[in-house]
């Protein structure tokens, strides 16, 4: 086991410094040389999943549109890069110049009209700098009727570029709102679209260049503020924690005290509590081959978070690494899938389970499979859309054949590993033959409003860095200050095993002996607890609309949720387990 993770470590290694030297550019130039400028794609600005390629709408295009070879990484984040209209030869300014003139039929001036209407924007990447623009503008003027509203489509681009010697350093894009076309009627119309460019010399080293997108997330006044609400939920949530810790303390050593008796010196019908459930407190789980695939799976994407933070604390995903993240995921979930391997069949072993080909078999699926099926339908709708979102058939080839020959081998020997280690379940006392009947219990012990109490308190520390996350993966904020967010991940990963073994010591008080299932429910509740936070986020916070868009969100936001579940719940499980395994070595149980 040791090995395996060693070997993920050092892959990870490699592929985060090939990641930062991928590109074969030195990105160095000299006067009049060509600087690659691709065009990506364009979409509504409120929608950030509805993108499509840039020549869908009806603009300037060259006869023999080429298009740049993309990393999966690229393709899965939806990106299509072609070569652009405008040629921008490194500090060769110029004036207003024609790219094209293009006449506009009336259905393609009805298709223009819609896409201003729905604020389309456009993103270009230059000497891989991105940029982005609006390809025109509704003109109101303080009309409350929508029929008089004016839809103006901008003709003309500006390029403002800094250079520093022989490098590209920033690039900044204006229209202007004189040069317009009125495409308010349906009528053909004839337009001539331009440009020009600005070159200026600045100081700035090539080494930051990057530092421009992250400046509105690590402002001071809000890094400040950021900090500040972190802090605040952070301590309010440990202080909760440590009151509760306390109290559990001080119950538990009187417990250990009243325990420590001979059992000549008390009576049986003296002796209640959890004392009293020690034959049942270890006995084994119904449906033992989904409990250790549960097990294994959140193990794995334990692992497989940890590894994603450690890149990210690295500096791997900086802002517009294209594809980085997505690339990072793929890789190290089938590197980690031998972690999932081991530990589902080792546990299962455990428990006594017979079948374990059967529970491997299980483990593989029991998160790649509702991903999966997700992944088909929402492909299928941005197929339907003609989106950028769709994969092309040789990306989901490979990822298939990653699938094929490197999870799925991984997995097996994982549990091949998991078979051979022959580890027993160490279990303090002795499990009786026959179960004891567990006592009528209040509706608040159920297992619903447990979970309502287990997932409250781990959601409300990560409460406010949500905001932040969901604004970054479904908006066009830049998410970059990953040590906050890893505090915010060690933190919930305390706050939620400490809040299972809570509730898991109040449920062995009333002499409940079930608690393996529930702690798994209890410790993943706070998934559930994501998942109302999207239905908050999309209705309340967002201007996120259409099908497409709401498919896209739903659909992933309920996959993630679910991994988040799994992990969590694996936690829960593994700390009560630590608990119940140390309060019952403690005391005589004979």
């Amino acid at each position: 086991m040791e090995r395996l993770v060693g070997t993920v470590v050092a892959v990870l290694l490699l592929v985060s410094v090939l990641k930062v030297g991928a590109d074969g550019s030195d990105h160095k130039y000299k006067e009049r040389d060509h600087v690659p400028l691709y065009a990506n794609k364009v979409g509504p600005f409120h929608n950030p999943s509805e993108t499509y390629q840039y020549y869908d709408l009806p603009l300037c295009s060259p006869e023999h549109v080429n298009e740049k070879r993309e990393d999966l990484g690229e393709v899965l984040n939806g990106d299509r890069l072609v070569d652009a209209p405008y040629h921008l030869d490194y500090r060769v300014d110029k004036q207003t110049e024609t790219i094209c003139k293009k006449r506009l039929p009336k259905e393609d001036v009805a298709k223009l009209r819609v896409a201003i209407e729905k604020d389309y924007y456009f993103e270009m990447y230059y000497d891989d700098l991105p940029f982005w623009g609006f390809i025109g503008k509704v003109d109101r003027e303080n009309k409350m009727d929508p029929s008089e509203y004016k839809y103006l489509l901008f003709k003309h681009i500006h390029f403002d570029i800094l250079y520093n010697n022989d490098r590209i350093i920033e690039i900044n894009v204006q229209t202007d709102p004189n040069l317009t076309v009125d495409i308010t009627e349906d009528s053909d119309i004839e337009v001539e679209f331009s440009y020009s460019v600005k070159w200026k010399e600045t100081d700035i080293p090539f080494e930051k260049r990057i530092e421009k997108y992250s400046k509105s997330s690590s402002m001071p006044q809000h890094l400040e503020i950021h900090w500040f609400s972190i802090i605040n939920s952070c301590v309010t949530v440990l202080l909760l924690t440590g009151f509760l810790a306390t109290i559990l303390m001080r119950v538990l050593k009187n417990d250990f005290i009243k325990y420590s008796h001979d059992d000549d010196s008390v009576d049986d019908h003296e002796e209640t509590g959890w004392k009293y459930i020690h034959g049942d407190v270890f006995r084994f789980p119904k449906h033992k081959s989904f409990f250790s695939a549960i097990i294994g799976s959140g193990t794995q994407l334990f692992a497989l978070a940890i590894f994603i933070f450690l890149l990210a604390l690295v500096g791997v995903f900086y802002p517009y690494n294209r594809g980085a993240l997505f690339t990072a995921l793929v890789v190290i979930y089938a590197l980690t899938s031998g972690i999932a391997g081991y530990t589902a069949t080792s546990t299962y072993l455990q428990l006594e389970g017979t079948n374990w080909v059967r529970n491997l078999l299980l483990t593989g699926c029991l998160f790649c499979g509702p991903l999966f099926l997700t992944f088909c339908f929402l492909n299928t709708v941005a197929i339907a859309y003609s989106a950028t979102a769709a994969l092309p058939f040789g990306t989901i080839l490979v990822i298939l054949l990653i699938w094929m020959l490197v999870t799925s081998p991984l997995l097996v020997l994982g549990g091949i590993a998991g078979k051979n280690s022959k580890t027993e379940f160490q279990a303090p006392c002795r499990t009786a033959k026959y179960p004891r009947e567990i006592p009528e219990l209040p509706w608040y012990r159920g297992t619903i409003p447990q979970m309502a109490m287990a997932g409250f308190l781990p959601f409300s520390a990560i409460y406010i860095e949500l905001y932040y996350i969901f604004a970054s993966v479904w908006g066009h904020k830049i998410y970059t200050i990953y040590s906050i967010l890893f505090i915010v991940f060690i933190i919930l990963i305390i706050v939620t095993a400490f809040i299972t073994i809570a509730l898991t010591y109040f449920q062995l008080t009333v002499e409940d002996h079930e608690w393996w299932w529930r702690s798994i429910l209890c410790g993943g509740s706070t998934g559930v607890f994501i998942f109302g936070y999207c239905l908050y986020y999309y209705y309340a916070r967002s201007d996120m609309s259409g099908f497409m868009q709401t498919s896209f969100f739903f659909g992933y936001m309920a996959c993630i949720c679910y991994g988040f579940f799994l992990m969590l719940g694996t936690v829960g499980f593994r700390a009560s387990l630590l608990f119940v395994r140390h309060i019952y070595r403690s005391i005589k149980c004979e």
